[in-house]
């Protein structure tokens, strides 16, 4: 591992960079007012900093500002219910079901939204026993107030003076994702790869490339500034975006028959060299992406075209030693595969030179596309959308209904106070944060909360027992702090254990010597929330991911089938619409991934609950190989070469045809005659086969010649390459049609014969 790289990613992250823009707004006025010794009065100013910052998630300036005024406003109007009848138990139940219900309905309208219903639940749990206003509400409330003000006017400010730096920070996350990815697919190529593990890790990755393509794609096409400023920054990161989405393309073609491979070249370097060579490619992607964190220009780190010829020369010793007829399509196999790594490094050396930043060429870039088609669909403030899901159909309604009960449980078990402690709106405030729409999610963080939560107590316990100096305590605070914001988002477990030490340490300076007290607090409060979430999730109308598998295939296999239709448009009319073969792309890589991330989260639910779980894993494996098998078909359709001996039409009608079965059996029809007479066709390219065997014959009778051109590659192995991918194409949905078939089976199995 590149320690150093690593380091770096984190380090120029949007999430550090957000992080250390919390904790400075936060701190900064706790200094001020420590200064005047009037910190423990004002506490509730960066009280209300903190949670107004936690609501500014990544998007367009326009609806980041809306939802942090949202915000201010929920907030303080919730804090002021809560303390007007904090005295009534009753009201304070009422109050409980209304917010409840409301503030996590609320999650339908996207992420950003569903964030400001959250802490408003927690300002509800921090309000809700009156313990932070004291006797004077209204000063409490204004200080509250001027505290998630401050935040916002800090937010106007930096966006004002960096208004491209979120932009520039999110793309260069998807080039680190996409390194990633590269390196899961060297791995491939190395000597006895675990091929069942890498296609776990490569189905995995492709979601998280996805939900952080969704995200960019919102702050990039939907940011004034960034689409429609003619300034060479905003042009620049726009194109870098869009060449991202091309790289993961191309980077998604390598898909090959590995096994058949490796046991081909088993006995040669060939492979390892290819996994080495393709390591480089990704440490500069990594590096790309790096730049574009931190906003420099970005130069390369090796010499691609001197390690990139010295692959090929591998390539070509070996062919000339040991190619012969048995194993020419082998060798076919290979050559292809090195044509697409020369593809990967033109694209990414293309990418150098845009970096360059070359204010000509910057001035002359244009996309073609008509962006706002490819904007991510959001639900739009209308009522009727709350509204509608008002219904116990609605997998939110569902979810307002268990954070309801559980923040109703959590609090009448507070009110007994059994067990004499403390601090028991800690319950709320954890049930809140562990309780999440899916089982999966609530089940994870749950374990995650508890143990962040014991290991932060203890470290935070050893702290405070061993160091006494306020300058070291507060250093160690201020970088928890900053340490807990940036984890928040990736990895909760390293989240909530630098909050637990800065909870602990921020306590301490308020109230000195009463550690012992929080220590026996904290973990018996999360471990009661713990077991309210984990029972009211699993007993309170729950949503199984089982559930929704069905609608998911179904939209994953007509992806597929418009994506492929796309794709061999080109072979059958010749022409090629690169803007509508990039949103049918677009769709089946989004429908895929969320299929993938459904599956992924059912794998963590009870083990009654993971209905025909390895059917869905095989539909998932073969979608996954129908899109990758396709994109590698699209590289084909982007050149003006033409293909008159592929039998474009029949492989067209035979392939959709195998297609539309499984979308007719996901849909619950069942298939009519002419759809399994198409899928019987047989394509007429026996030329191929004819040219394959002269070739062969040519090779046998005579010595190979020492063609070394590597950007060059034979017409028939061009052909070969083409006709073994629609037979690929057709035998993952010849299989993908057998697992629907089994799944149904299982739904409704065929009574015995009496």
């Amino acid at each position: 591992m590149n320690y150093s790289a690593e380091l770096k990613k984190f380090v120029t992250s949007q999430y550090v960079y957000s992080a250390i823009r919390i904790t400075l707004a936060t701190v900064l006025p706790c200094l001020v007012l420590a200064h005047f010794g009037i910190l423990k009065e004002y506490f509730l100013f960066p009280l209300g900093t903190s949670f107004v910052a936690l609501c500014d998630q990544p998007g367009p300036f326009i609806r980041r500002r809306n939802a942090l005024t949202f915000a201010i406003f929920c907030f303080v109007f919730v804090a002021l219910i809560a303390s007007l009848v904090m005295n009534f138990k009753i009201l304070v139940l009422l109050e409980i079901i209304a917010f409840g219900m409301f503030f996590s309905l609320i999650g339908v309208y996207g992420q950003r939204l569903a964030a400001v219903g959250s802490l408003s639940l927690v300002v509800l749990a921090i309000f809700i026993d009156g313990h932070l206003t004291g006797g004077n509400i209204l000063k409490s409330l204004l200080i509250f107030a001027s505290g998630c003000i401050w935040f916002l006017l800090i937010f106007l400010v930096v966006t004002t003076i960096q208004p491209y730096k979120l932009a520039g920070q999110m793309i260069g996350e998807n080039y680190l994702q996409l390194a990633e990815f590269l390196k899961i697919k060297a791995n491939y190529y190395q000597k006895n790869p675990d091929f069942d593990r890498l296609t776990i890790q490569v189905i995995a990755k492709q979601v998280g490339i996805k939900n952080l393509q969704e995200e960019t794609r919102e702050t990039v096409f939907k940011t004034r500034t960034i689409v429609n400023e003619s300034t060479t920054t905003s042009r620049l990161l726009m194109l870098m975006f869009l060449n991202s989405m091309d790289l993961h393309e191309k980077l998604m073609t390598s898909e090959s028959d590995y096994q058949k491979l490796q046991q081909s070249f088993e006995d040669s370097m060939i492979l390892v060299n290819i996994h080495d060579y393709l390591n480089l490619l990704a440490e500069e992607i990594t590096n790309i992406g790096i730049s574009l964190q931190i906003g420099t220009r970005a130069k390369p780190l090796f010499d691609l075209e001197l390690e990139l010829k010295n692959l090929n020369s591998h390539y070509f010793e070996l062919r000339n030693k040991q190619m012969n007829p048995d194993n020419l399509e082998n060798f076919m196999v290979l050559r292809q595969i090195l044509m697409r790594i020369n593809e990967i490094t033109k694209e990414i050396n293309e990418i150098y030179k845009v970096f360059s930043q070359n204010v000509k060429l910057a001035k002359s870039l244009s996309t073609g596309l008509d962006l706002k088609k490819f904007m991510p669909n959001e639900e739009k403030l209308n009522i009727k959308v709350l509204k509608n899901n008002i219904s116990l159909s609605s997998s939110q309604f569902r979810h307002a209904i268990r954070i309801t009960t559980a923040l109703l449980v959590g609090y009448i078990f507070s009110m007994f106070d059994l067990l004499g402690l403390g601090h028991t709106y800690w319950i709320l405030i954890t049930i809140t944060a562990i309780l999440k729409p899916a089982y999966s999610i609530t089940k994870k963080r749950n374990l995650l909360r508890l143990y962040g939560t014991i290991a932060g107590a203890v470290i935070a316990y050893t702290i405070l027992h061993f160091i006494h100096i306020n300058a070291i305590l507060f250093t160690i605070l201020l970088l928890s702090m900053i340490m807990c914001f940036s984890f928040l988002k990736g990895r909760y477990f390293w989240a909530v254990l630098f909050m637990t030490i800065y909870v602990f340490l921020s306590f301490n300076f308020l109230n000195p010597g009463n550690v012992d007290v929080i220590f026996k607090d904290r973990i018996l409060d999360t471990l009661i929330a713990g077991v309210i979430a984990s029972t009211v999730s699993y007993l309170v109308l729950p949503v199984w991911e089982h559930t929704q598998n069905l609608d998911l295939m179904q939209k994953s296999a007509a992806d597929n089938l418009i994506y492929f239709e796309s794709v061999i448009s080109k072979f059958l009319e010749g022409d090629f619409d690169i803007e509508d073969y990039k949103m049918k792309r677009k769709n089946a890589i989004i429908s895929l991934a969320n299929l993938s991330d459904n599956f992924q989260r059912m794998i963590s639910e009870p083990k009654n609950q993971q209905k025909k779980l390895e059917v869905v894993h095989q539909f998932v494996a073969t979608s996954h190989l129908i899109t990758a098998y396709t994109a590698s078909l699209s590289q084909y359709s982007k050149n003006d070469e033409k293909y008159p001996e592929i039998d474009a039409e029949s492989w067209s009608r035979k392939i959709g045809a195998e297609m539309q079965q499984t979308s007719v059996l996901l849909h619950g029809d069942e298939i009519n005659e002419a759809l399994k007479m198409e899928s019987r066709l047989e394509p007429e390219d026996s030329s191929i086969e004819d040219m394959l065997l002269k070739r062969k014959n040519e090779i046998g009778e005579s010595d190979l010649v020492d063609r070394r051109d590597p950007d060059k590659i034979s017409y028939l192995t061009e052909l070969k390459n083409i006709h073994d991918i629609l037979e690929l194409i057709y035998d993952v949905a010849k299989e993908q049609k057998k697992v629907i078939e089994k799944y149904r089976s299982e739904e409704h199995p065929i009574p015995p014969q009496s």
